[in-house]
């Protein structure tokens, strides 16, 4: 019987990196006879490495990554780095990590790995960096399909992609009943309320703004942001703007919610009106729509691979007030067209958008790489 295949797994943390739950979800859920997955942190944090550790997963703090300067050494020190990743023969690197580095693959190769993964997360592109990451990269993983042509469509690049969409736990993210009173107490909203809410980061592609803006011209609207806030400077933008619109009583800032299923439970719209850049595969609206939830998000990348406009779920303008209010209206105005679109978004994300798919998806594709049966 053959050896399971090992596979290093990158990333720079598990304390600050939003992917790590994306890329812990695929390595538990890759088939260990196959393949034995190891991951490699820059920084060791998190709660997350308490969980790989209990399931046997090796976790390792190495520099994968060096400063690419000065140029003339770079080959050199990457050669150095290398010899502390050769003991563990890692036939294959994947990494998550966020930035335009392209001194990973160089160590990669050098520490013997026959190939070189990288997801592209985000919409940030721009410099030559990224440009020579993914000439040096094996295959190229996108979490949507607007990046192909946007930013690989050069260099013969478009040949390496691969789009692979996120997945979401359907045992975890469900629609289920909840006491509703729960939060109508601890924020002292109105028994006739409609809660619309965001989880999200709150930093500005978010479009927290966008929101507020919009829910200043539906008095029947409490916002329920649900996010980290220490971008501390846009998190006093939101607050003035909110003052200023005299909605102090109308947004509510929860912090960084642990409990999202339950969360989501107890709102009744969900929105993601990201900003036009877009985003890469927004998790966040995927296990909403697990939840059966009714969502609004903005025609952006990312979001329009996920939504079909109207049927499980609407779509709207990016950076267009209005036309994000006048959606949200129309979903406070009809409890069944609520109940309809959340239908079909469970619908949907039971189709196209779970572990099992995404999992799957990269089986195939590391399987191809190694010469692996299929």
């Amino acid at each position: 019987m053959r050896k399971p295949v090992p596979i290093l797994f990158t990333i720079p943390n598990f304390i600050t990196a939003g992917s790590g739950r994306v890329m812990v979800n695929i390595l538990e859920g890759l088939d260990s006879q196959r393949f034995e997955p190891a991951v490699c942190v820059l920084k060791r944090g998190g709660s997350i490495e308490a969980e790989l550790e209990a399931r046997g997963i090796q976790l390792l703090e190495l520099p994968f990554t060096i400063p690419p300067k000065p140029y003339g050494t770079l080959l050199q020190r990457a050669r150095q780095a290398a010899k502390a990743f050769e003991p563990y023969k890692f036939d294959l690197w994947h990494s998550f990590h966020y930035a335009d580095d392209y001194t990973e693959p160089i160590i990669a190769r050098f520490a013997g790995a026959k190939g070189w993964i990288y997801t592209k997360k985000s919409m940030m592109w721009g410099s030559r960096a990224w440009i020579l990451r993914s000439i040096l990269a094996t295959r190229i993983i996108t979490d949507n399909k607007d990046m192909p042509k946007m930013f690989f469509n050069q260099f013969g690049l478009q040949k390496k992609v691969k789009v692979i969409a996120h997945g979401v736990n359907l045992v975890q993210f469900n629609p289920k009943q909840v006491d509703r009173d729960a939060y109508r107490l601890a924020y002292g909203l109105p028994d006739n309320t409609t809660r619309v809410g965001l989880v999200a980061h709150i930093v500005p592609i978010k479009g927290h703004s966008l929101v507020i803006e919009a829910a200043s011209r539906l008095p029947m609207v409490h916002l329920m942001f649900a996010g980290r806030l220490d971008h501390h400077e846009y998190v006093t933008e939101l607050n003035k703007q909110v003052e200023d619109l005299g909605m102090g009583e109308r947004v509510h800032f929860l912090g960084n919610v642990t409990d999202i299923p339950s969360y989501l439970a107890q709102m009744d719209i969900i929105v993601m009106p990201s900003l036009k850049k877009g985003e890469g595969c927004p998790v966040a609206l995927l296990e909403a729509m697990a939840c059966g939830k009714a969502c609004v998000a903005t025609d952006v990348p990312g979001s329009r691979d996920i939504i079909e406009d109207g049927v499980s779920g609407l779509l709207v303008p990016a950076e267009d007030a209005q036309a994000l209010a006048d959606a949200i209206h129309r979903l406070v105005e009809s409890p069944d067209l609520r109940q309809q679109l959340g239908h079909q978004a469970r619908r949907r994300v039971e189709e196209h958008f779970t572990i099992e798919h995404e999992v799957a998806a990269h089986e195939r594709l590391y399987s191809r790489l190694l010469g692996l049966p299929s």
